[in-house]
């Protein structure tokens, strides 16, 4: 197919210079949800030379809405994501080195892969992560390109260490967590125009147009037709602890991660951040009963039950997962409720 990326190199910014450059980078995608398998196929069908994709989760019915790799046939083999993903890709574009990996996109497996990778794309649902990659992101001078939706609205921003805020420096200046898509549903376009920000950005970076590098955090709520983009160069923390003159990466040190326990005797797992949250009670169980959960609650604690499991919370944010011995489980059921 000598005319695979004709289209492509006749783009000027790239040309054919350009898909060298794509074809010899490789690419560390975070996860393999909606954003990941709709950033995955772009980037596959522009010719990366290499993709890596991290995901602990398997393929639900609940996922086809959105979740543009994945079929019928996955759902009903309850296959792990970055396996059906690589399997579909590979089927797309056989040109491109594709590898799965099912698990968590921990500092340690992070590390690992940071030599030879150019490029990581986040893609999870959990914030714990999100830090992970920043600080690996920061500690090896790897750009990374940052993007959430949830219902309809999304946001995203492109991080290159040692120019721009990283992400550490944002959440002083810009409110970025909140619902999930689990407890504030999504739309379809609110994926795409997330994934259109980021693969932008991400060709941008591969073939190394710095100068057409977007320095700007864009958010968009598509529903209520509002869109911004806010110049963040004031940012930029010099005292920051991950991308500062004097950086520790503590997001890369156990302290700064959720700690999971097996309770004795009992099939329950004790999730517990590293930092209180704060969690609004009252909202939360709005949430969770909007979900199909049966909830109870108290000023102290709200219960959560469906089926077999049941899920408490308390107000510091420390959670009770009734039901289970799997700690991976038990975390991406937390992640999923609270981001």
């Amino acid at each position: 197919m000598n005319d695979r990326y004709s289209r492509q190199t006749l783009f000027p910014p790239i040309g054919k210079p350009g898909q060298e450059k794509i074809s010899s980078k490789h690419v560390v995608m975070i996860g393999a949800g909606a954003l990941g398998s709709g950033n995955a196929e772009v980037l596959v069908r522009a010719g990366v030379g290499r993709l890596t994709i991290i995901d602990r989760d398997y393929v639900e019915g609940s996922n086809l809405q959105r979740q543009q790799l994945y079929t019928e046939e996955d759902v009903a083999e309850k296959l792990p994501k970055a396996a059906a993903a690589e399997k579909r890709l590979k089927a797309i574009n056989s040109e491109v080195e594709i590898r799965g990996i099912i698990g968590d996109a921990t500092p340690e497996v992070l590390a690992e892969l940071a030599e030879g990778t150019d490029l990581i794309i986040d893609s999870t649902d959990n914030f714990e992560t999100r830090m992970a990659i920043n600080d690996i992101a920061q500690k090896y001078k790897i750009p990374w390109i940052y993007g959430a939706c949830v219902a309809s609205f999304g946001m995203s921003f492109t991080i290159i260490p040692g120019e721009t805020p990283c992400l550490n420096c944002l959440l002083k200046t810009i409110p970025i967590q909140g619902l999930t898509c689990d407890t504030g549903g999504i739309i379809g376009p609110a994926v795409q125009m997330v994934i259109a920000h980021q693969t932008a950005e991400a060709l941008k970076v591969l073939v190394e147009d710095w100068e057409a590098v977007r320095t700007s955090f864009v958010s968009f709520d598509l529903w209520r037709n509002q869109y911004s983009s806010m110049k963040m160069s004031r940012a930029k923390d010099p005292h920051c602890l991950s991308c500062g003159d004097h950086p520790e990466y503590p997001y890369l040190n156990a302290d700064y991660r959720a700690k999971t326990t097996i309770l004795c005797g009992r099939d329950t797992v004790q999730i517990r951040p590293p930092h209180q949250r704060g969690v609004n009670l009252q909202e939360m169980a709005g949430r969770i009963k909007a979900l199909g959960y049966d909830v109870k609650g108290n000023p102290y604690l709200i219960s959560a039950e469906m089926g077999p499991n049941r899920f408490v919370l308390f107000q510091d944010g420390r959670a009770l997962i009734h039901g289970t011995k799997d700690t991976a489980q038990a975390k991406s059921l937390y992640n999923r409720l609270l981001g």
